[in-house]
């Protein structure tokens, strides 16, 4: 997803002196660890618990569950993007791989083509491996891997394969938050940046926009795991991301997304420290048109109460972007 613009930012956590070393995953590439993760996962495929629809398909025999993934990694498209936000990007880029479909079926999303249409080609692993060294190569700051939540035994084979021909730079788990913990936890130490967003905080909304079930309950347990792995975001000398949770929120019409909720429990189960980008780039699309009032983009009141509800529950790291967009008014809240 496109990084929207952002919000007037209070102070930055940065580390003095730390300079960008190999990522988490090559200490387990080296004790031997890095293996058995993808041993690990793959068994999650046999009957896929792989995101927490749990199908229960074998996709190692290629098997399509709700995801219609089988057992090649899917994917859509690779290539530095410079939509991200500023701590990701960077200068030259977030190293960003597409995967093809979702766990999810967003009747608004603006990645449609991508997520519903199934937009993409099934690759080998050694395929994907070579998309990562390619964008470590361009320069990339890291490896933005965006809805890897139904391909996370995918991707873990091609980090392998990556990892042992070279690759250093940090990845990025970009998820809309529907996560199976299991999953997550095969992540400690292998993923340094969690790009969750955390979209409803109503079961029934989710359902009726989404079709997932207790989405709230499954994103703060997967947002929390991956707090607990990385902890508070902190940056670099250079601005850029070294490692912890960056927070997508994106405004809905209507007060769909729940933000009041979303924002207290980032500020009081997570930290007030808890890095956030609230992000007000929505627009009808797909089948958003059909869904009052999903059929319009938000208006500035209503990015200015959820920007509101973040520091009235004491959020402090609130995201800056671009001069030009919604802070040129947002500096006067």
């Amino acid at each position: 997803m496109v990084s929207g613009s952002g919000m007037s930012l209070d102070t930055t956590m940065s580390v003095q002196g730390t300079q960008r070393g190999p990522a988490s995953y090559r200490r387990l590439l080296e004790e031997g660890r890095l293996t058995q993760r993808v041993a690990e996962a793959r068994e999650r495929l046999r009957r896929c618990h792989v995101c927490p629809r749990h199908c229960e398909v074998n996709r190692l025999e290629d098997e399509r569950g709700f995801c219609l993934v089988g057992a090649r990694p899917f994917v859509s498209s690779c290539g530095p993007h410079f939509g991200e936000e500023e701590p990701l990007r960077g200068r030259r880029g977030s190293g960003t791989i597409f995967f093809g479909s979702c766990n999810l079926r967003c009747v608004y999303c603006q990645n449609y083509e991508i997520s519903q249409l199934r937009e993409g080609t099934d690759v080998s692993t050694v395929e994907l491996a070579e998309m990562m060294l390619s964008l470590q190569d361009r320069g990339c700051h890291n490896i933005n891997l965006v809805t890897p939540s139904h391909q996370v035994p995918q991707i873990l084979e091609g980090l392998l394969v990556a990892a042992d021909r070279g690759l250093r730079i940090p990845l990025v788990y970009n998820t809309s938050s529907y996560d199976e913990l299991g999953t997550l936890r095969l992540l400690d130490g292998v993923v340094d940046l969690y790009l969750p967003d955390f979209k409803y905080s109503d079961a029934a909304v989710a359902l009726r926009y989404s079709q997932v079930e207790s989405y709230p309950a499954v994103a703060k347990a997967a947002i929390k795991e991956m707090h607990r792995q990385v902890g508070n975001l902190v940056l670099d000398e250079q601005g850029l991301a070294v490692r912890g949770v960056l927070v997508r929120h994106l405004v809905l019409p209507g007060g769909l997304a729940g933000t009041a909720e979303v924002m207290r429990f980032l500020a009081e189960e997570l930290s007030p420290d808890t890095y956030v980008n609230i992000m007000d780039q929505y627009r009808p699309c797909y089948k958003g048109f059909h869904y009052p009032p999903l059929n319009r983009g938000i208006t500035a009141e209503e990015f200015e109460e959820a920007v509101r509800l973040a520091k009235v529950n004491g959020l402090r790291r609130l995201h800056h972007e671009r001069p030009g967009t919604a802070v040129a008014w947002l500096a006067e809240l």
